[in-house]
């Protein structure tokens, strides 16, 4: 019989304590059930009730997320990513696994699936491709060393800044909800409740390292990206919202780079459509795995 809620567990990655939910029914298929950047696992509670009874669910933070360790030099690199990812799937013996993920974990997702396709049975990106072709084209216009100087200079920024602070949780909520104008005060408000801690002095402050704000100057070529993404075996599912900043990768080309990968777009929804339509998008998981 599952249990009521989900328990708090933790693994160990790079000498980092990483946190992750576990919502039982371990003899059931694995499922894991990715966040994006500055986000919670708790974001996936929704999702992880409705399925639980069918999948043995996995939700882990980030590091530099949640109930996860920061980074003790305040570097958030790809390749460490994909490494927390791998040792996650590695250390509780996941494979093959399904994977939802969303924005910054579908990137990471994405790319270790194309690395270990025969560990991944089919895979969810919402928004998760990274920056479009045309941001790419405007970056490129300035030189290496003028990326390089401009880290330099943020990463120096943001070691004199301290995290945000909020005199009341209700400040931060609001701060949530003005975030995602899709969100209803009760998903906003289950958002702030495991997204926030209390500091010593009463005042709220997010979870999240500011310094995930700061990416990293160099990533993989493009070239190798698409690799990854033509190496992909298993059934692939892109989301986007038709209202949201990213841009769809069936419009922009980069379709073209996936072997086995469609792309539905969601009606009335941002970057977070896994909120904003969630009964079509349950439905639309449901389907597909």
């Amino acid at each position: 019989m599952a249990s009521t809620g989900p328990t708090s567990n933790s693994y160990i990655s790079q000498r980092m304590k990483l946190h992750y939910m576990d919502w039982g029914n371990a003899g059931a298929p694995p499922l894991l059930l990715i966040h994006g950047g500055r986000d919670h696992c708790r974001n996936w509670d929704w999702t992880a009730q409705r399925l639980r009874d069918r999948f043995h669910i996995i939700a882990p933070d980030w590091r530099g997320h949640g109930d996860s360790s920061w980074a003790a030099d305040g570097n958030y690199d790809m390749q460490s990513y994909i490494y927390d990812l791998a040792q996650l799937i590695h250390q509780l013996d996941l494979g093959p696994v399904s994977i939802v993920a969303h924005s910054m974990g579908g990137n990471i997702a994405l790319r270790y699936t194309g690395l270990y396709p025969e560990n991944v049975k089919n895979i969810v990106a919402i928004e998760g491709l990274g920056p479009s072709p045309k941001v790419l084209e405007e970056r490129a216009k300035k030189s290496y060393a003028e990326h390089f100087r401009g880290w330099i200079l943020d990463k120096r920024q943001a070691a004199g800044r301290t995290p945000r602070r909020y005199a009341s949780f209700e400040d931060a909520l609001a701060r949530m909800m003005a975030e995602n104008a899709y969100l209803t005060e009760e998903q906003a408000r289950h958002l702030s409740i495991h997204g926030i801690s209390r500091n010593e002095d009463g005042s709220w402050s997010w979870k999240f390292d500011n310094h995930l704000n700061i990416w990293p100057n160099n990533d993989v070529a493009q070239a190798d990206l698409h690799d990854l993404w033509g190496a992909i075996t298993c059934p692939t599912l892109l989301l986007y919202g038709a209202d949201s900043w990213a841009s769809n990768p069936e419009r922009d080309g980069r379709i073209e780079y996936f072997k086995t990968a469609k792309v539905i777009e969601f009606e009335n929804a941002g970057h977070w459509l896994h909120h904003d339509q969630f009964e079509r998008f349950i439905s639309t998981l449901e389907e597909f795995l």
